[in-house]
């Protein structure tokens, strides 16, 4: 199960996001979002877990959790939408 997490501090790594989840199962992987010009976190990113129980659990524990001083979103990650269809010329 993917999920998306939102709110994370700026100077959140692959290896902190993963080492959050560790807890509840087993992490697949783990990725912050960076913009691709200056390499800075963009503060989200997806966790995905082999286990939808061990994903639900996390959901659970870590929505709304304090971390770093900042209140993180957790949640199942919707499918990518496919951006040519948004464009209407």
């Amino acid at each position: 199960m993917n999920m998306y997490v939102s709110n994370l501090g700026f100077h959140a790594s692959d290896a902190d996001l993963r080492e959050l989840f560790r807890p509840f199962g087993q992490v697949s992987s783990a990725k912050v979002i960076t913009d691709r010009f200056t390499g800075k976190s963009r503060g989200f990113g997806f966790v995905e877990m082999s286990s939808a129980g061990d994903a639900s659990l996390a959901i659970r524990e870590l929505d709304g959790k304090d971390v770093d001083g900042r209140r993180i979103n957790v949640s199942a990650a919707k499918e990518r939408e496919d951006r040519s269809a948004r464009r209407k010329w």
